[in-house]
Order: structure tokens, then C-alpha cells, then sequence
């Protein structure tokens, strides 16, 4: 489903429609992974929502490759029957006499075959070995043996060229895989990765360096109306409000409009994820809360999907009370309008003290009683089934955050993904991510990073590192990030002790914002998403093609090389005002009193507009024979690229 932003944010400049100069007529696109209508991972994001685009540029000479599975089918797959009279030849071949694939067409087209992830390389490498006439792609999202050194807790990043990987991969029991994975990276014409942080690792890892980087994009949607999607933020909000309502029931001891929401999302890796630095500044933070006696209060949203038997009883009581409570109070609304009504209808002032009967009395005095608690919130909303072994909640007991009301900083551990049929919190993640106000992303091992990409096509401020692609991408494009509402966190060069206490710095400052503050920079963090679009991003996807077209089919297709220093792509300036942002930077950072609410300095129309004649123009670079390709051909740090063309 599209993601959706406000056409009242700018477009980023020069990012129009392209008519695409390069002859597909003759050529035919495979790609082909594990996650091609099989939901595994990020994988199977990357490939759907990219698929239109695709579709767009090569029409029905595309086609998708992935595993049998009967479930699958059902519900993501049409069955229908191929239009090119040559791959139904083939696939009629095939049917007849097993997956042996002959090509049967007089005159064959070119052909381009893209392969994901070390699962599908081995296609690659028997289509090299037999000498077959097909262009090949191989893009890994994240390093088999890349994942299996961060999860032993080493310090991989600052050690990639330390590792002996033939070693490391057999001490894990994965020699095979990974040998499959580097014969695939060697072997393909064109090897691509998602981020230059993966890069790095690959050229180590795998032993060659990327041609190009392709990083993830998403499909973003534009709303018609001026700022939708701050409203949007404002009713997923208090649909959030509400759950806390009956969370928090007899426990309610603090203002929910001074209430900020943060959250971390994806896998269940500890670590990997920054689970635990982020466990470790939120109890920093609640002790700065605390001493400086803030009327903020943070409550903290942990959506990892663990083993559990059932939701937690106190927990669904909590919402059961809430609801009951909002039953009575209607009851006794309904009483007391209908009083009120005939009382002005006889034209007389009503008697306040007879409004309510003592069955009104009554009946709120139940419901208050009904809301008498014991015990503390609940911190987790489900039923563990491994409660004294889960790493969250073992770091929640090391650390003391146990809902308190003298704390500050309220945890809520959901182990399950967010539903809309929940009878607990039922709300999709699109409308959960939408009603918080910042998503914490500390990960440590992170190729990507889908969570705060979403984040900010919806206008949401995110935390990210050094260490992710999503935050490495950031850092290249923009200026100054966390005055549009990205925090980068380093943990590459900082020791864990002070990563944390950056992050807490993050936190704090960010809850110091007055409520204007934060809604500009919502503002600031939206306009961003034209950067994450595939319209922009896939691009990279369209250069990594050509140049696949190109290595094989010397005698068909150009490539042109040219300095990558002459194609930087774009980077957004620092906003024209002063930005709001937390910074360690008071000059860049001041925090705004509640007394500047109506203060008009600010004007989001006119600094948008400023931000778009700032954005430098795409390069169009000149093609060898014909018009000139109106689009920039992106590369890698230090490649050369170029240039692509089809030759008369």
C-alpha cells in the first residue's frame, strides 16, 4: 500500500518524468529472488513496491521469479497465461520435461537476468559457467556472514579488514552459503548493494567492490489537501491516547497532551536492532526527567514479535475498564442533556443541583471504584513464554523502568505485529507510526533501514546511526539531518557508553520542544520524502541495468565511462530558519517557549520554497549517440561510471 504525503510540501527540483532513451524492445528483464511473492523479510518490500516502476520502464518484457508456494498464490498471484510467444514455449518446455529451460525463438532477445540475495545466486553462477548469452545483476541486502559476526557481539565494523571470512564462515557452519554468495558477487556483470555502509562490508566480506549502489525506496502517495498528513498524525494520535487510557487505568497520574510517544520497531534482534542502548537511554533519560522535574512524560513502544502464549489478562482488563468508564459516562451525558432539554424547553434556568440523581451518583462511584489498581501497569501486553530469558525484559528488571508513577519514562513492550483486528491496540503500523512522535532506531547492524524511511515519507522524526544505510544515505543528501528531523547516532567511532549518552542527549532535547517546534519540524521531516520516492531512487536500479546491458552486449549497447565525481546527486541545505531541532548546538537548536505559539516568524510555505531553488538540478549527462539521457547515472564512491545508449 502507498504511502502517503501532502502535495502542500514542495517536489523536489528537477525530479520530474523522464522518457527513458534506452531500446527495450529486444531486451527481457528476469529478476528473480526468495521474497518474490513470499513475505520473509524486507526483501519482499523492496521487490513489491519497486515493481510498478519496473513494469513502467520494461511493459510486458518483465518478469518476476520466485518460489512455488501453494498459500502464497492464492492470495498474491494471478494466474495467466504469458503474451510472448517465446517464453511460453519455454515455459510449456518446461512443464513438459522439468525446469530445463531452452530458449526456442529465431531471433532471441537480450537477455537480463537480476538475482537477490545468496538464495538465488546459484542461477547466476551456472548461467556464467554455461556461457550463456545473459546480462547479470547480483544485489545483496545485508551479508550472510556480515549478520552472523555482528549477532556474536564483535566489533565488526572496525575490524572488516581483520577478518579472516573463509575461517569465520566455517567456525559458523555456513561456509557453503557464503562461498555461494561470493561466487555470485564475482561472477555477476554488475554487483550492487542497498547503502555504502554495505558496500564497505562487501568489498571485504565478499571481495569485490559494488558497481553501483542501489538504495531501497518506497511508493509515496500525495495527498490533496494542505497538511493531511498532520491531521493524520493527530487522530492516530489520540487513538493512541486512548490505549493508554486503559494501560495506565488507576495510574493515570499524568497529562497525556504533555505525553510523547516514541517507538522502536522490526526483528527481534537485541542488539542488532539497538534494543539495548535504546533500554539504557530511556533510563537515563527518565533520571534527567526527574531531577529536573518535567512535566513531560515519555512513554515507550516496543514492537518486536516474540514467542507468547495470549495476551496479558491485566492488560485487556485495562481496556475493558477504559471502555466501561466511557459507557457510563455517556449514560450519565444522555441523563443530563435530557434534563437540561426540558428544563430550557419550560423556559427556565435548570437546577444544578438536581441535574444529577443519586443513581447518577451511584453509578460514577462504581465506575471510579472499578478503576482502584493494586498493582503497576503492566509492561507487557502479552503472555512471554520465556519471561525469565527475554532479553527486553531482563534489561527492563536491570534497569528499574516498572512503570512507576515517579517515573517519567513509561515502557510497553507489544511482542507481536500491530494488527488493525487487534482487540488490544487495533491499529495497522502505517497508523501507529503516523500517531507517534518519533520513532528510535539505534541499530548497530542495519544494511538498510526500512522503519525510519517510513518514518519520514510520513512525517515523522526518526533516530538513526552511522551504521545504516538509511542514516549513511541521509548523511550524503542532506546537509544538516536533524534540522529536517533525522538524528544521526554514531556508533562507529563512539564507544556504547557514549553512543547512549548521545542518544540521551537526542531524547531529552527533543522532549524540551514546545508542541509549534515539533510541528515544524513534522514539517521539515515530510518535505524529505520526495528522496525516498522510487521515482528518484529507482534510478539507480535503471543505471545498474544499462550497465549490465552493456558489459554483455558490447556490440548492442554503450557504456560511457565518466568521472562519478561530476554526479554528486542532491543535498538538501540547512532550512532557511533557525531550525528546532535538538542539537548539541544551542545556536542551531533554541528551544521555543510556549509563549512563541503565535509567533508568525515561521513561515513553512515560503521556507519550502526556499529549500526547492536551493536543490542543485540532476546532471544530464551526454550519450554517445542520440539526445542526451535526462537523468543522472549514479555510482559508487570512486567507480566510474557512465553514460548508456543502444548502438546503431
Amino acid at each position: 500500500m502507498p504511502l502517503a504525503r501532502s502535495l502542500s510540501i514542495t517536489s523536489l527540483s528537477g525530479l520530474e518524468e523522464w522518457d527513458e532513451e534506452f531500446d527495450l524492445e529486444d531486451a527481457v528483464l528476469f529478476e528473480i529472488a526468495w521474497e518474490v511473492a513470499n513475505k520473509v523479510g524486507g526483501i519482499y518490500t523492496v521487490i513489491q513496491t519497486k515493481a510498478r516502476l519496473t513494469a513502467e520502464e520494461w511493459g510486458e518484457n518483465y518478469f518476476l521469479v520466485g518460489p512455488y508456494v501453494e498459500s502464497n498464490v492464492r492470495t498474491q498471484v494471478e494466474l495467466i497465461e504469458p503474451t510472448n510467444p517465446a517464453l511460453k514455449r519455454a515455459i510449456d518446455k518446461m512443464n513438459s520435461s522439468g525446469c530445463k529451460y531452452a530458449a526456442q525463438c529465431e531471433e532471441p532477445p537480450h537477455i537480463l537476468a537480476h538475482f537477490h540475495e545468496w538464495l538465488a545466486g546459484l542461477g547466476l553462477a551456472l548461467c556464467r559457467q554455461r556461457q550463456l548469452p545473459v546480462a547479470t545483476i547480483f544485489t545483496t541486502h545485508a551479508t550472510l556472514l556480515g549478520r552472523y559476526l555482528c549477532a556474536g557481539s564483535v566489533d565488526f565494523y572496525n575490524n572488516l579488514a581483520d577478518f579472516n571470512v573463509d575461517k569465520e564462515a566455517g567456525d559458523r557452519q555456513i561456509y557453503h552459503r557464503y562461498c555461494l554468495e561470493r561466487t555470485a558477487a564475482r561472477c555477476a556483470h554488475v554487483f550492487t548493494t542497498v547503502s555504502q555502509i554495505t558496500a564497505v562490508e562487501a568489498e571485504h566480506l565478499l571481495k569485490r567492490k559494488p558497481d553501483i549502489i542501489t538504495p531501497n525506496g518506497l511508493n509515496v502517495k500525495k495527498f490533496s489537501a494542505m497538511h493531511e498528513f498532520q491531521n493524520l498524525h493527530a487522530q492516530s494520535k489520540n487513538r493512541i491516547q486512548e490505549f493508554i487510557r486503559g494501560h495506565f487505568y488507576g495510574h493515570l497520574d499524568f497529562n497525556l497532551d504533555k505525553c510523547l510517544f516514541l517507538f522502536i520497531a522490526g526483528r527481534y534482534e537485541f542488539s542488532n536492532k539497538g534494543a539495548d542502548i535504546f533500554l539504557e537511554a530511556l533510563a537515563r533519560l527518565n533520571y534527567l526527567l526527574r531531577v529536573n522535574h518535567s512535566d513531560v512524560t515519555v512513554v515507550a513502544f516496543f514492537i518486536m514479535p516474540a514467542r507468547t502464549n495470549n495476551f496479558n489478562v491485566e492488560t485487556l482488563k485495562g481496556q475493558a475498564v477504559r471502555k466501561q468508564l466511557w459507557d457510563t459516562a455517556q449514560t450519565v451525558k444522555e441523563r443530563f442533556g435530557k434534563k437540561l432539554y426540558e428544563s430550557l424547553l419550560v423556559g427556565q434556568l435548570p437546577d444544578v443541583s438536581k441535574m444529577l440523581s443519586k443513581d447518577d451518583f451511584t453509578m460514577m462511584k462504581r465506575a471510579i471504584f472499578a478503576t482502584q489498581r493494586q498493582c503497576q501497569p503492566p509492561i507487557c501486553t502479552h503472555n512471554m513464554l520465556e519471561d525469565s530469558n527475554d532479553p527486553i525484559l531482563t534489561c527492563i528488571r536491570r534497569i528499574g523502568l516498572f512503570n512507576s508513577s515517579a517515573d517519567r519514562v513509561k515502557v510497553i513492550f507489544h511482542p507481536e505485529f500491530l494488527s488493525s483486528t487487534s482487540p488490544l491496540l487495533p491499529m495497522d503500523y502505517e497508523e501507529f507510526v503516523r500517531g507517534c512522535h518519533l520513532g528510535v532506531f539505534p541499530s548497530y547492524y542495519e544494511p538498510w533501514g526500512y522503519t525510519p524511511a517510513e518514518c519520514t515519507v510520513m512525517g515523522i522524526p526518526s533516530i538513526s546511526t552511522n551504521l545504516s544505510g538509511f542514516g549513511c544515505f541521509m548523511e550524503e543528501h542532506i546537509a544538516d539531518p536533524s534540522a529536517y528531523g533525522i538524528y544521526i547516532l554514531d556508533r562507529r567511532y563512539r564507544g556504547v557508553d557514549e553512543s547512549c549518552n548521545q542518544l540521551t542527549s537526542y531524547l531529552f532535547q527533543f522532549c524540551q520542544q514546545s508542541r509549534r517546534a515539533r510541528i515544524i519540524q513534522r514539517n521539515r521531516t515530510e518535505r524529505l520524502s520526495d528522496l525516498l520516492d522510487w521515482r528518484y531512487l529507482g534510478r539507480y536500479y535503471i543505471s545498474a541495468r544499462h550497465m549490465a546491458l552493456a558489459k554483455a552486449f558490447p556490440d548492442t549497447y554503450f557504456y560511457q565511462p565518466h568521472d562519478s565525481d561530476t554526479a554528486q546527486g542532491f543535498r538538501y541545505p540547512r532550512p532557511a530558519s533557525v531550525p528546532p531541532s535538538p542539537s548539541l548546538s544551542r545556536h542551531s537548536s533554541p528551544r521555543q517557549s510556549e509563549a512563541e505559539e503565535d509567533d508568525d516568524r515561521y513561515d513553512e510555505d515560503a521556507e519550502a520554497e526556499k529549500d526547492r531553488l536551493n536543490i542543485r538540478q540532476p546532471l544530464t549527462l551526454p550519450s554517445k549517440k542520440g539526445p542526451a539521457l535526462p537523468y543522472t547515472l549514479p555510482g559508487a564512491n570512486g567507480e566510474k561510471n557512465g553514460a548508456t545508449g543502444v548502438k546503431n
